[in-house]
């Protein structure tokens, strides 16, 4: 397994294993799959950006990926990224998702970015910890902010300084 950075022909692959988090997880507050043109497009704001989109790699085969964006629209947020990581499901727990969101923090850093944030399901108790164990400390939780699955989801919002 290698960490990587995510190449177009990855986009595939990257779509299925995000379809499969809206479809079984609260771990993005949506109901609607993403299509491959919604993906595209995702990669493309990244790329121009030279924010990262890496992926673990397993034979050639995109298994996981994870990638940063801007925080908040406003310029005096321009040093702050949410991140984001989602796993295949037959590879989750084995340390996947704690070595890409490790492989974010350089590029983070070489865009002079300061604080990186993540926004955490209350129940996703094993996305808590890694985070946890990244250095991430809890900053705030919202509770019934979100609603998926007939009923409400609680975020808890955790940062960790570069």
């Amino acid at each position: 397994m290698s960490i990587r950075p995510a190449l177009a022909a990855d986009l595939p692959a990257i779509l299925a294993i995000y379809n499969a988090v809206i479809a079984t997880s609260t771990a993005v507050y949506t109901e609607t799959p993403a299509t491959l043109a919604d993906r595209q497009a995702w990669f493309a704001a990244r790329t121009e950006q030279d924010y990262p989109v890496l992926v673990a790699d397993e034979g050639g085969e995109a298994v996981g990926y994870a990638s940063f964006g801007d925080f908040r629209a406003w310029p005096g947020y321009r040093h702050t990224v949410e991140h984001s990581v989602h796993i295949r499901a037959d590879r989750q727990g084995g340390g996947l998702g704690k070595e890409l969101v490790s492989a974010l923090f350089p590029y983070a850093a070489k865009l002079d970015k300061h604080v990186m944030i993540a926004g955490i399901d209350a129940a996703n108790e094993a996305s808590l910890r890694m985070h946890e164990r990244l250095g991430f400390s809890q900053a705030g939780r919202f509770n019934e902010v979100g609603r998926k699955f007939d009923r409400w989801l609680d975020l808890v919002f955790l940062q960790r300084f570069l």
